[in-house]
């Protein structure tokens, strides 16, 4: 009977986040910003930062990895981002480079490896969907992240 008891309790369901993400620089290297705005049962929180000295990719990075560490308990999580230098990266080409020991296909070290191994910290704690979107195209979620990037790259409340 024991056993019939533990099959009928269920986990409950991991909370649902939406998280949309943007980072960029001008020049690229150069000052950068990132933004990030997070969907939760109806609330959103918007968060943001800034490098004086950085690329697009770190702050495309650092956006998704911040988005991630806010988060303060385990959680369903879709996360949009335009960058598809993040999204190839978690996907698909980050085992390689762990199988590598950080190593590239061409057996350099990886770019941003200290950002992608934050990223994926920050993700292992999550059940994550990543998702492309194009960027200035017209999606209102990630129009507000990169305004919300651009704000803290040119020093702006974000």
């Amino acid at each position: 009977m024991a056993s019939e008891t533990a099959a009928s309790e269920t986990a409950p369901a991991p909370e649902f986040v939406e998280i949309w993400t943007d980072g960029g620089c001008k020049p690229n290297p150069g000052p950068g910003g990132w933004g990030a705005i997070l969907r939760f049962k109806g609330r959103e929180r918007e968060l943001s930062g800034a490098d004086p000295a950085t690329t697009n990719n770190r702050m495309e990075l650092t956006a998704a990895a911040s988005a991630l560490e806010s988060l303060t308990r385990p959680c369903a999580v879709v996360v949009f981002t335009d960058s598809e230098y993040v999204r190839n990266g978690i996907t698909r080409w980050h085992t390689g480079w762990v199988r590598r020991n950080w190593r590239n296909a061409a057996g350099a070290p990886v770019a941003n490896m200290d950002l992608w191994r934050r990223l994926l910290d920050a993700a292992r704690a999550h059940q994550v969907d990543w998702r492309w979107v194009r960027g200035h195209a017209g999606d209102p979620m990630n129009e507000r992240a990169d305004v919300l990037a651009t704000r803290a790259r040119d020093g702006g409340a974000g």
